[in-house]
């Protein structure tokens, strides 16, 4: 494994590269690395996490290597929500339960623990000890509006799809 220095000299295409080779999840979805798939397409692999949340506890990944969200092409963006929506259905059939957490670290800032791209799919029933803590907190009118002409002005220029396909 290459140290801070080696890893300083590398071009981003070359750090891409390296990452890819040492992705655990691109080993799982290239199949050197045994799981217990779920569900498989011409992008995508669904499989059971190794240290589930609940029983069932899905991690659907993009056969690709992107590292964080705003890597992911929209289309295939589109389809991993198109087949979330499958898993978490047939979650709710198989374990007859209330309900599904769905989410997406992205960035180790958010809680991302491995550099792969992916969405958590957990089959939830009340009271079932899992826990996802979102703090509320006041916002006054004046920094509301700040925050919104941050995001505002990061967005311009830039083009969201509004539909599938766009």
């Amino acid at each position: 494994m290459p140290d801070e220095e080696d890893l300083s000299k590398l071009g981003p295409v070359e750090l891409e590269e390296m990452q890819r080779k040492n992705c655990v999840f691109c080993h799982i979805a290239s199949g050197k690395v045994p799981s217990k798939k779920i569900y498989e397409d011409d992008k995508c692999l669904a499989v059971l996490d190794i240290n589930p949340a609940n029983p069932g506890h899905l991690l659907l990944i993009p056969k690709e290597h992107y590292t964080v969200m705003p890597q992911v092409p929209e289309d295939v963006l589109a389809h991993l929500f198109l087949v979330t929506k499958g898993l978490s259905q047939a979650s709710l059939k198989a374990f007859q339960c209330k309900g599904t957490t769905i989410f997406v670290a992205s960035g180790i800032a958010a809680g991302q623990r491995a550099p792969h791209f992916m969405l958590h799919i957990i089959p939830r029933q009340l009271d079932d000890g899992v826990g996802l803590y979102i703090p509320s907190r006041a916002l006054s009118d004046s920094d509301a509006g700040k925050i919104a002409q941050l995001i505002s002005k990061a967005l311009s220029g830039e083009a969201i799809a509004t539909t599938a396909g766009e």
